[in-house]
């Protein structure tokens, strides 16, 4: 399946993960408000750390591999057998620690010990997250986009109904509460869905663990394992310092603006992951490597254009259908915010490729750096232009970021390596 075909696919799954989320995000900011939304960011970043944890890190590994092997291979079975055996076992030992320390985890993160239960329930239903994850991985390295497409239709549905219930009759609690399940239920819903798949089958995962899998999966556990401790605890800082130098409605603005970024880049970057991973292990010629990148620009590029052009002449409609009046003051927000956007699209079209080639230490050095170099501009530029500030910090970090990025794939594209 081509480009133009998953991203059709993918377009519908991703309109309807939209629509639930501003139908979601709606709630929020009427039920709970602009510093009640930050608290939900605070809780969501925990929980994309959490989750990296206890998936061992390893379902890009599972995807790629999946991919490179095809359904056919004798490898599939030690493939799936050892990512099973990681993922358990990560996923109850880190569930184990969440519920340990729950009360600390709601004071700090939450800013209040009346969340210890919401700590509790991930910690307990997290082995059900991460068996989701793991076998939407299998699918997605097994192209088979429809089923991967239907199957998160299913998800944004529920997500809807049950969080946007949650939320009208427990405001925040009930918000937190629905992030914390949302995907458990989904797994029995996989499980159906799967039942008479002919690769995924419980044969498969049944092999024992095999030494040169679990290494192969190690690279990209250790590059996720990065991400998983830069992304969210950059985010984290950087809304902490928001919160405690500007406000927390401030901090609300900016997660805000954050998520309207996220909302309509996912048509784009669902395609990414969907489609360019898996395609980009699979291919081995350095050529037909360059053409599906300037392939992947002359598609995505023009309609990430069009559409952040669509967000900023929209945007005082947006902020009245998203959100609520006291979130107007976020409209200074957009223009930056929306550069950036761009930039960071052209820039992970390259950044996939260090994840389908395993170029494990260059992901890693990038990612830590880039993340700090993030919370350090935003400390900069926040105390010269305000809350503004940040997104100067992230149209400039992604400016970096792209011109590294260039410097680093051009050997995989038109170098030989020693």
């Amino acid at each position: 399946m081509n480009l133009i075909k998953t991203s059709l696919l993918t377009f519908i799954a991703t309109a309807i993960k939209m629509i639930s989320g501003l139908v979601i995000n709606k709630a929020v900011s009427i039920y709970i408000g602009p510093s009640g939304l930050a608290l939900v960011g605070q809780f969501h970043n925990f929980m994309q750390l959490t989750l990296t944890l206890a998936q061992g890190a390893i379902n890009n590994g599972v995807t790629k591999y999946t991919a490179e092997y095809g359904k056919d291979s004798p490898q599939i079975p030690l493939l799936f057998s050892t990512a099973s055996r990681i993922s358990i076992v990560c996923s109850v030992v880190v569930g184990g620690v969440i519920i340990a320390v729950a009360p600390w985890a709601s004071e700090w993160f939450l800013k209040s010990v009346d969340y210890v239960y919401v700590f509790v329930v991930f910690g307990f239903t997290l082995v059900l997250f991460v068996l989701n994850n793991l076998l939407l991985s299998i699918i997605n390295g097994l192209k088979e986009i429809k089923t991967f497409v239907s199957i998160n239709i299913i998800q944004s549905l529920y997500s809807l109904v049950f969080t946007s219930l949650l939320i009208v009759f427990m405001g925040l609690h009930g918000a937190l509460l629905a992030l914390a399940t949302n995907q458990s239920v989904v797994f029995f819903v996989i499980l159906y869905l799967l039942r008479k798949h002919s690769t995924i089958r419980l044969h498969n995962f049944r092999k024992g663990f095999s030494g040169p899998e679990g290494k192969k999966l190690l690279g990209y556990a250790a590059m996720a394992l990065t991400s998983a401790a830069t992304v969210p605890v950059s985010h984290l800082l950087i809304r902490n310092f928001l919160g405690e130098t500007l406000g927390w409605d401030q901090a609300g603005y900016w997660q805000a603006i954050w998520y309207i970024s996220t909302m309509y880049l996912m048509v784009v970057t669902t395609s990414l992951s969907i489609y360019y991973l898996p395609r980009l292990s699979e291919i081995q010629e350095k050529a037909e490597l360059r053409r599906e990148i300037l392939n992947g620009y002359a598609i995505i590029l023009p309609i990430v254009i069009l559409l952040s052009s669509g967000i900023f002449f929209l945007k005082d409609f947006i902020i009245w259908l998203l959100f609520t009046p006291d979130f107007y003051p976020m409209r200074e927000l957009f223009l930056i915010q929306l550069v950036g956007d761009v930039v960071k699209i052209v820039s992970w079209l390259l950044a996939y490729l260090m994840l389908a080639k395993a170029m494990t230490k260059a992901f890693i050095l990038t990612e830590i750096v880039f993340s700090a170099s993030f919370v350090g501009l935003v400390f900069y530029f926040v105390s010269f232009y305000g809350l503004v500030g940040v997104t100067y910090a992230y149209a400039v970090n992604y400016i970096l970021y792209l011109l590294i990025m260039a410097w680093i794939v051009k050997g995989e594209i038109y170098e030989q390596r020693d």
